[in-house]
This record gives structure tokens, sequence and C-alpha cells, in this order.
């Protein structure tokens, strides 16, 4: 699955931000005996044919195999609507959404991440549905993640999931190197800490070396990498309360020089830069990294069915990798910071076309967003994803669903979601924009030159201080 770049979307206060795993006390949910939640039926609804339509991508491995039956359920549940589905695949699921954007023209619904709402929205054709969504459905949801669908005052469709980026660990290989993985899991560990611990994951046996640690990094991968360790050095989102432009802080340039230190003491591969999600996963399977980033809840399950191949001696297993017991393991912190671990929530967002929708095709378009994003759906997604349910419906619905996933990893996912970054409403859509434009410009090429040796610390934070005093102003940027 694709994953998005972190969210300029909605504050929320972390008291109440941070508990997707948590649940909500007295919420009634109405259901089907399929376990499909549905809202109370109100007085006077139309009974006028109506269809629906969605953009929908391959959300989970068994997600577009379900398209018939979400569209007959959905109908059973509402025989006057129709839910008409049209499948995407990733690579062309954005293209398609913007073709169908730009001639003004848009589905009804349209699966995407939560950073995607501020572009959107700039366009005139996403639908805001405050005043139609109805109190059951929105007590269905965990307050936080329901939060990132926000802009402004504005709800602009349900979230499918809430998922924390994390790293992971093979748990044979940390043992090994008397690394107590179970605290670290509940507990977190500073920079300082997971900088020995991945020097004792550092091994070189009949000529090969395991790393201790290996991420992603090539091409705009790297700013996943920057991004998910800078949430854990102070800097959360890219403007800080104050709306200054946060990257200029002293903890950027502290940040920026502890991650080439891992590189320099030999624990990270000198050739980082050439490592893309494709390469460091392999590395992870085939014994070559102890830890490996980033890592999402999904991996265990990736893993275990590599084991089950090598246990069947079936061809299909990755060539020379081995049996892994997959850790998750929080992301450490830096700079004396608190945690704030990356999430990404991706949802049903809701478009309009270039008319006025009437209110009962936009009450028809909530309905079918959060059948969708709720209920036996929403359960089969998750647990296929190995993701935290983020309703009270799709929580219920899952109870009968087993899999099959380590409580330890389970307890480190829920130790994250609490200590995640809450989103973000009240930064203006301008300066998101101008913060993309520094990143793609200035952040992505500076730091693909610092891991590769080629630039050094100080010389990519002057090149961004530059670039953020020219975008933002002298008076617009963090001076600490």
């Amino acid at each position: 699955m694709k994953r998005k770049m972190p969210v300029l979307a909605s504050v929320v206060a972390l008291t109440m931000a941070l508990t997707a795993c948590g649940g909500t006390s007295g919420t009634k949910v109405t259901s089907t005996p399929t376990g499909t939640a549905a809202p109370a039926a109100t007085a006077g609804a139309s009974t006028a044919k109506d269809t629906i339509t969605a953009l929908l991508p391959p959300v989970s491995p068994n997600y577009q195999k379900t398209f018939e039956q979400m569209s007959k359920d959905f109908t059973a549940l509402y025989p006057n609507l129709t839910l008409k589905i049209e499948p995407a695949s990733w690579e062309d699921m954005k293209q398609k959404l913007d073709t169908q954007v730009n001639a003004g023209s848009p589905p009804d619904i349209a699966f995407g991440g939560s950073d995607g709402i501020p572009k959107y929205l700039q366009q005139g054709l996403l639908m805001d549905i405050t005043d139609s969504a109805t109190p059951e459905m929105i007590n269905d949801y965990e307050k936080a993640p329901l939060e990132y669908m926000k802009n402004g005052k504005g709800l602009y469709g349900f979230p499918a999931y809430m998922e924390v980026h994390a790293l992971g660990g093979n748990k044979a290989y940390l043992e090994k190197a008397g690394i107590d993985w179970k605290k670290v899991q509940t507990s977190g560990w500073t920079y300082d800490e997971f900088r020995q611990a991945i020097k004792k994951g550092l091994v070189t046996e009949n000529g090969k070396t395991r790393y201790g640690f290996v991420f992603a990094v090539k091409g705009v991968a790297a700013v996943d990498y920057l991004g998910i360790m800078a949430k854990n050095a102070g800097m959360p989102h890219a403007f800080n309360k104050d709306l200054k432009y946060a990257y200029t802080s002293k903890n950027y340039l502290g940040l920026l020089k502890d991650l080439r230190q891992l590189i320099d003491d030999g624990s990270m591969p000198k050739e980082l830069s050439s490592v893309d999600a494709g390469k460091r996963w392999n590395m992870f399977l085939t014994g070559q990294t102890m830890i490996t980033g980033k890592g999402l809840a999904v991996f265990e399950n990736s893993a275990k069915t590599n084991n089950a191949k090598l246990k069947a001696n079936d061809a299909s297993a990755v060539k020379e990798s081995i049996p892994v017991d997959y850790v998750v393991l929080p992301a450490p912190t830096f700079q004396g910071a608190k945690p704030s671990f990356a999430t990404v929530v991706d949802g049903y967002m809701t478009f309009r076309g270039k008319k006025e929708p009437t209110a009962e095709h936009k009450a028809n378009v909530v309905k079918a967003a959060y059948f969708l994003a709720s209920g036996k759906n929403a359960a089969a997604t998750n647990s296929d994803l190995f993701s935290a349910h983020i309703t009270q419906s799709g929580k219920k619905a899952a109870e009968s669903m087993k899999i099959d996933r380590s409580p330890e990893n389970i307890a480190a996912v829920d130790y994250m979601l609490k200590n995640a970054t809450p989103a973000r409403s009240d930064i203006p859509t301008e300066l998101g924009a101008k913060a993309i434009k520094l990143e793609t410009e200035v952040i992505v090429p500076k730091f693909q030159g610092l891991i590769a040796g080629e630039i050094t610390p100080e010389a990519m934070y002057e090149a961004v201080k530059t670039a953020a005093i020219a975008a933002f102003g002298a008076d617009g940027i963090v001076k600490d």
C-alpha cells in the first residue's frame, strides 16, 4: 500500500486526539444483522432513485474482491440507492481522480489521503458534509482520526483507518544484541539509546555485513525518513502553534547531524541513498539488517506469509530469505523532545460537481461514504491491514474476525497511537502550499545529498533557512 506524506490538516487537543485505539463511551450504533453500520432512518427521507459513484483503489489485499458484495449490501440497506464502484490501481488512482476533478466531474466518493484535502478544496470540488453527517455517524468515530478529514470548520468525508509509521525489528537479532524490545515497544527510546542499540546490531558474518538499521530513502522516500524523525524531535508539524515555520529551529540542525551520524557510525549502509522500499524489505527478510523502516503493522502479516512459504518450500518466497519474527518498534526521540509519532489517515473524501448537489443527493453520498468507512466493511479492511479499528461499529464487527497478530505488537501500536501527532486545521492553505513547495524543491534534494555524503548537515540547514526566509519572511520562521 502506498502511503502519503504527513498531513497539514486539522488541530485537535492532545487530550482528545490520541486515543485511536480506545472506546467512545455511550455510543449507539444502528446495525444490520450482518454488522454493516447504517444511520438511523429519518422521517420523510427521500425514496427517489439515486446512484452514488466511488473511485476506489486496492486499499487492502482483499478489498477490491468485495466490491460486488459491497454494492449489493448497500442496496439492501437503501433499496432506492445504487453504489457504483470504479476500481483503480494505486498507480493510476491519483491520475484518474485528478483528471475527473479537472474536468469538473469527480466521483461522489474517492479514496485517498487526508493530506489531499487542502489541494482538492482549493479546486472547489470537495463537498462539506458537516450538515449531512448524522450524530450516529459522528459518534461512531474515535475523535482523533475524524479530525484529519476536516479543514477549518468543514468535514470532507470519513476516515478509513489511522495508522502509525513505525520501525520494524528482527526479534532474534534484537535479542542477540541484548535489546529489551518489549520495554522499547511500550516506553520508547531516546536517540542515544537507539544509536547504541543499532551499533550492537552491526555484525559481520562470513564476510557479509548485517546492518543495525536500514530505512528506505531513495527518491521522494527520503522525506518520509526525515519527516517521521522530525516529529520526534520537537517539530510535529512544519509550523508551530504561532504559525512560524519550524524547520529553522536548532532542533532541525541537531536532527540532521544525528541522522548523518548513524551512517558515519557504520550502523547504516553508506549507500543508503540507493535503498528504496523494495530493497529495504528484501534486506530485512534476507537478514541484512536488524531494524528496518518505515514499518506498518501489516508488515507483520507480510513476514508471516513469507515464513509460511519458506516452511512449505514455496518457490515464491523471497530469494535467500530467512524466517523472521517481525517486531513493531517506535522511532526514537531526538533533542530531548516528547514522542510525537507520525500517523497516516486515509479515507473516503466526498466530492461535488460544478453544480450544487441537491440536499437529497448529498445525504445519499454521506450514507455511502459512511457505509464504506464503518461496520463490517471497515472491520474487514482494517483486519486485513492489521490496523486499529476507529469506529465502534467496525470494532464490534471485527470481534468475529480472527487474525494472527502478536499481542506485543498490538501494545506497541497502541503506545504510539496514544502519543501520535495530532491533526492541524489552523494552518492556512497558502502556508501549507508554500511548505510543500519548499519541501519538494529544497528539503528533499538537500537531504538526499546529506545521506549520500555530498553536503554537510550545516550546509543543508542553511539552505533550508534561506529558502524559508524567502518563502515566509524573516518574521515567519522559528528563531531559537
